[in-house]
């Protein structure tokens, strides 16, 4: 029993460990994914604290194992887990049975997991958990009191360390779409063997009273003006395989409205910077201005793509500037701004403003005179 209260311990631990680091490496991914679960519940008063949430649940998920690991306070931290765990198969299950939420976001965006998957994940870990938590009083610290908190306080400041230097600098690791070396056009292409769901429009009318459904195959025969329209939904008859295209939907149009997407990635070397909106615009606006005024020095073309393109065109008048959808740039540019060198529609190297050494040197790196 007790080499089995050990592996479970062991497993658990590593478990939290391993799930609040790679989502720490992108908190802004885990922070999103709140508020897609929270946008469905219709609690949009919580939208402004999601990546509050994430941060405090990221630094607890490593705190936490570590804290199984070593056994420290696990009458304490017992409980706390089991409540966790409770929580995240609540979530996990609401989102197999609702349909409502595709991934749960338990391992980030370099683990993708299907909502079934994270369901299953999340039964066993709530399993080994009630174990622990029934065996919590023959759980003996393995390390001193007095270790085992400075290992604790280490975890601690390690994990706000690495969240602050991903909210500021981009993810150490990048498992996104748009990292550096893919081709965005080639990421927008669907993969080989892709099935697509198969859709039937489903139609709510009302007549004497009562409410009739029928898809597009299957009007009534006597279907006339009496017939009164409610609703009309997109209903899925046949699933497919789930193989989408890792960019479904990046595009920019200019200031009137036209699409520039093909001529963007025709032009052989060019910069992008992707500012979703303007927020703290005085902490990065120098670097921006010293940026531009270089490439155009150089005749190298730099484009500021927003979804905020009315602030854009108030505050740049040398730049041309792109709009793209929101959503996308989310994805696209964890940080505001996020730099782009580009080379036609692949990406040779990302970055954040706030990352001094590839800011001086970007028009050196995208003419080829300075490789990292």
């Amino acid at each position: 029993m007790k080499i089995l209260l050990l592996v479970i311990r062991w497993v658990v631990g590593l478990l939290f460990i391993f799930s609040g680091l790679v989502k720490a490496n992108d908190p802004l991914g885990l922070a999103y994914k709140m508020q897609e679960f929270f946008e469905v519940w219709g609690m949009h008063g919580l939208q402004d604290y999601t990546l509050l949430f994430s941060l405090l649940m990221n630094t607890f998920e490593v705190v936490a194992g570590v804290a199984v690991i070593v056994g420290w306070q696990m009458r304490l931290f017992s409980w706390l887990l089991l409540l966790l765990i409770v929580f995240f198969t609540f979530l996990t299950g609401y989102a197999v049975l609702s349909g409502k939420i595709k991934t749960c976001g338990c391992f980030g965006d370099c683990i993708p997991l299907s909502s079934e998957q994270s369901f299953i994940k999340d039964l066993i870990l709530l399993v080994l958990i009630i174990f622990l938590f029934l065996m919590r009083k023959k759980i003996q610290p393995e390390l001193a009191s007095k270790t085992a908190l400075k290992l604790l306080i280490f975890s601690l400041a390690g994990t706000i360390f690495l969240q602050y230097r991903d909210l500021r600098y981009l993810p150490v690791v990048d498992c996104l779409p748009y990292k550096k070396g893919n081709d965005i056009i080639e990421q927008m292409q669907v993969p080989a063997g892709a099935i697509p769901d198969s859709l039937t429009l489903n139609f709510v009318y009302k007549k004497n009273g009562k409410i009739l459904n029928f898809d597009q195959a299957h009007f009534p025969d006597d279907f006339d003006t009496t017939y009164e329209y409610i609703d009309r939904k997109d209903v899925v008859a046949r699933k497919g395989n789930g193989m989408l295209a890792p960019i479904a939907d990046f595009s920019v149009q200019s200031l009137t409205g036209a699409d520039t997407t093909r001529a963007i990635f025709q032009t052989d070397k060019y910069i992008l910077v992707m500012a979703q909106d303007f927020e703290n615009y005085d902490k990065w606006k120098t670097a921006i201005v010293g940026l531009i005024q270089d490439a155009q020095s150089k005749h190298i073309p730099i484009f500021l793509v927003t979804a905020d393109a009315h602030t854009a065109a108030e505050q740049f008048r040398t730049i041309e500037i792109l709009k793209c959808d929101a959503t996308v740039m989310k994805t696209a540019a964890r940080v505001k701004p996020t730099i782009f060198l580009m080379e036609r529609a692949k990406i040779k190297e990302k970055f954040s403003v706030y990352n001094q050494s590839l800011m001086q040197d970007a028009t050196d790196i995208i003419m080829g005179k300075k490789l990292n």
